[in-house]
């Protein structure tokens, strides 16, 4: 059996006190599994964000448990909606600032973020700074950094989000290409319910209000998945019951759901 990367068990995440507390996460229980890539969808302000952040490690939960390594943020990678690159570095600099917090020296990470920068499509742009590149180039570095610190979990926030179709579409097919040679345990959150399902094994559908996992749905397609897959009416039927499942979270009707 797949070792578990990471689990949560009937977590509860309360931010401030007294009258003013409110209650982000309820009861939130997962499962995901070495090797696994896991697509969570919700209607925004559900918690999603929250429960990454959970995950790495950034919030302590009120209630619940995390583990193995859901408490530590040493062996999580998380890649944010907004790519976080540090301006004054170079491409090659951002991608390889993982290793060099490790202690890799200068040429080796180096020489490894190159590799990997050239299968994200950014050769010949490793010396440009962020300024001096496309959202969807600063994207492709972000995710290159969380690959290339070896993160054992690897936590993305709709990292595709603000970019046009034909763009997310180039990522989502470089992402899966670099995830089947690296093989993290993933968990991705998108507000698309489409690239939810052409990613995932698995797909969690979380309410709101407090935020709560509602349904999670197996994806019966195997890797890799051509685009083409989401004409064919095993796919539409599937997209429709994620639909359905979102329904009942905006209705707040709650199901039970274990961790796997």
């Amino acid at each position: 059996m797949a070792r578990t990367r990471v689990y949560c068990d009937r977590v509860g995440v309360v931010y401030g006190r007294g009258g003013g507390a409110v209650q982000a996460l309820s009861d939130v229980s997962l499962r995901i599994d070495e090797g696994e890539f896991v697509s969570l969808v919700g209607p925004s302000g559900c918690g999603k964000t929250t429960l990454l952040r959970t995950l790495a490690g950034f919030v302590t939960p009120r209630t619940g448990s995390l583990g193995p390594e859901g408490a530590s943020a040493r062996s999580v990678g998380l890649v944010p909606q907004d790519h976080s690159l540090f301006p004054w570095m170079t491409v090659v600099g951002n991608a390889a600032f993982a290793l060099e917090m490790q202690g890799v020296g200068r040429d080796e990470r180096e020489d490894a973020a190159r590799r990997i920068l050239r299968r994200f499509g950014l050769a010949g742009r490793e010396n440009a700074y962020p300024h001096q590149l496309s959202a969807g180039m600063r994207q492709r570095v972000a995710v290159a950094r969380a690959f290339l610190s070896g993160a054992s979990l690897l936590l993305m926030d709709e990292p595709f989000g603000a970019l046009d179709a034909l763009t997310r579409h180039k990522l989502q097919q470089e992402l899966m290409e670099e995830w089947s040679a690296r093989r993290p345990a993933v968990l991705f959150v998108t507000h698309d319910v489409e690239e939810a399902i052409l990613l995932g094994s698995r797909v969690l559908v979380m309410s709101s209000e407090p935020g709560v996992i509602v349904a999670q749905i197996e994806v019966p397609f195997e890797h890799p998945r051509p685009l083409d897959l989401a004409l064919t009416s095993r796919f539409v039927a599937l997209k429709r019951e994620i639909y359905d499942m979102l329904g009942l979270a905006a209705g707040r009707e709650q199901l039970a759901v274990p961790l796997r």
